[in-house]
């Protein structure tokens, strides 16, 4: 049987859109382009002044930190978007050993940083210190480029984390192959090169792998280190929750089904 086509309301034709086709001059365009530049301008020029301000009060937090117990675990497990690579228990239980972290910011480029992760004595590695580095790596041109007034280059506002940023990997020296997590839980690839991998296993293949796929070292620096405070108290996060919100809200016919796959976490609190 044909299928039938719907019929257009008397009128439709002549009726016309009065935000389509709107044509934009090539001088408005030019005028566009500056001002969303000048933007882009302003907007690291603060966030460069941002950082440097708060070097000094995260080192304050640092020290507060020192005396409360588990700080940096629960401030960490308390991002959903952390929470849901680290399910398996054993690597729970190593980042229990957890007691400090540190993001370093670079200052030609704050933007960029490394992240280090501060492990008290505990029976699965025996590095106190796993870093990760997200280093900035300026485009040839830059070496002829002249700062203006603010410190800011073409090359930074032309700022690309994929061309520009170099992602290293540590090695994890395990005491006992049987504490081995990246090696119990291996990271899987997917079906193609650049695809998410089909398991992600141990987080602390984060370390052990130079590819961040999941983006948790942006999680952790632009997200939880600068409200530790607030993710500790329970009070930050719900990222990911929020997203399968809005999944569950285009996806009506498939409510009832559950994906056993990707457990919802529950948010920690102290």
């Amino acid at each position: 049987m044909a299928k039938g086509t719907k019929r257009a309301s008397p009128g439709a034709e002549e009726e016309k859109n009065p935000l389509q086709n709107i044509e934009l001059s090539d001088e408005d365009a030019k005028k566009l382009q500056s001002v969303q530049r000048d933007i882009a301008h302003a907007e690291l020029v603060l966030e460069r002044q941002a950082q440097m301000k708060l070097a000094g009060v995260y080192e304050k937090r640092r020290q507060v930190i020192k005396s409360i117990p588990k700080f940096w675990p629960v401030a960490l497990m308390n991002n959903s978007r952390f929470a849901f690579h680290v399910q398996h228990g054993a690597d729970q239980l190593a980042l229990s050993y957890l007691e400090d972290l540190w993001v370093a910011r670079d200052p030609a480029e704050p933007r960029c940083y490394s992240i280090e992760f501060h492990f008290k004595e505990n029976p699965h590695f025996s590095d106190t210190v796993l870093k990760k580095e997200f280093k900035y790596n300026p485009p040839p041109a830059s070496a002829d480029e002249t700062p203006d007034e603010d410190g800011i280059t073409e090359s930074m506002l032309e700022f690309s984390w994929e061309r520009d940023v170099t992602v290293s990997a540590t090695k994890i020296n395990w005491k006992d192959p049987e504490k081995a997590l990246t090696k119990l839980y291996p990271r899987e690839a997917g079906e193609d090169e650049d695809d998410i991998p089909a398991e992600m296993g141990s987080f602390f293949n984060f370390f052990e792998h130079e590819t961040d796929p999941s983006e948790i070292g942006l999680a952790i620096g632009n997200e939880i280190f600068p409200e530790a405070i607030d993710y500790f108290l329970g009070n930050a996060g719900g990222d990911l929750d929020s997203e399968d919100e809005e999944d569950d809200e285009d996806d009506d016919d498939d409510a009832e089904e559950i994906d056993l796959e990707k457990p919802r976490t529950k948010k920690q609190k102290v």
